[in-house]
């Protein structure tokens, strides 16, 4: 039972989140699966699976990999593709009341703006009938850089700064960009993204991992390394997001190992406005509403009466 008592709403660039628990891009579909299971729209937001201009077949052989107190993943962006989903997701999307993200990568910079012009361009045909299904784009510069040899374009700043500009040039949007914890310097990638226009940063993404099968003797992943995710990078997530959150002024949004209220306590704290969700849906499929349920309990516990009382406060 959620209790009003409390007020758990947070804001990022005129969009609005009742609570801060939003789904993580690539844990959550679109929604529409774990819509048969609760609610979603009593969540803060959604970030949908991660798209790109073209419809991705995603990597061969093993893609998902347990590990103690995580997961890798090496699923390799397997999406529809930008035009699919406006045409085929988004009438979905519009019918909930839940701040909507699309997760936009790519690996060129003509991908990416294509890819924003696109959904800009559905948007601005929906406002015209009085309709909106998309209310931020997450940019992700973690997607590897085809031009310069398969470096990932949030690995170092000045080429993150070309896609980050280029897109918040290519879309009115709210637009939070998500950063790499692979990134040389995550403080001073997160200034230059409000240097450049960005409503915010999310982050942390993927931390880069591997596993060997000792009896075959090679690597699990056909990619030799995969993303891990999970309780593992907690510590390490918390701790980037509270250097973000000290260094910039835009709103931080964070993520990495949350399966508890005490979890998202912890980031809010760190100074996160609000967090996002990933492998916990993997481990429970109503993470979702036990998550919204649990910190409107623990804050009647605490008599915490609004997020802002501890945001940023360590």
């Amino acid at each position: 039972m959620i209790n009003t008592m409390v007020n758990t709403t947070a804001t990022i660039a005129g969009v609005h989140f009742k609570n801060p628990v939003v789904m993580a891009s690539g844990t959550f579909g679109f929604g529409k699966e774990y819509g048969k299971l609760y609610d979603v729209s009593m969540l803060g937001g959604i970030s949908g699976k991660g798209l790109t201009l073209h419809a991705k077949a995603g990597n061969p052989g093993i893609r998902v990999y347990e590990t103690p107190s995580g997961l890798l993943n090496s699923v390799g962006l397997e999406n529809p593709g930008v035009e699919s989903f406006l045409s085929k997701e988004l009438p979905y999307w519009e019918t909930l009341d839940t701040a909507r993200i699309v997760n936009l990568g790519g690996n060129t910079l003509p991908d990416y703006v294509l890819g924003a012009e696109l959904i800009q361009r559905d948007a601005d045909e929906r406002a015209l009938a009085g309709r909106q299904a998309v209310d931020m784009i997450e940019l992700n510069i973690s997607c590897p850089n085809v031009k310069e040899g398969g470096i990932a374009f949030g690995v170092k700043t000045p080429a993150a700064r070309e896609v980050v500009r280029a897109v918040r040039a290519a879309t009115r949007l709210p637009l939070a960009v998500k950063l790499s914890p692979n990134a040389e310097d995550i403080a001073e990638m997160a200034e230059m993204c409000e240097a450049e226009g960005a409503d915010a940063v999310s982050l942390i993404n993927t931390i880069s991992g591997m596993k060997i099968d000792v009896r075959r003797r090679r690597s699990v992943f056909n990619n030799l390394y995969a993303g891990l995710s999970g309780p593992a990078i907690k510590p390490v997530a918390l701790r980037m997001v509270h250097q973000v959150a000290h260094r910039v002024s835009i709103p931080v949004i964070g993520m990495g190992g949350i399966t508890s209220a005490t979890d998202i306590i912890e980031f809010i704290m760190a100074g996160a406005t609000v967090v996002q969700v990933g492998t916990y849906n993997f481990m429970n499929m109503r993470a979702g509403s036990t998550l919204v349920e649990e910190l409107h309990q623990f804050m009647l516990e605490e008599s915490i009466t609004s997020l802002d009382e501890i945001r940023g406060i360590v």
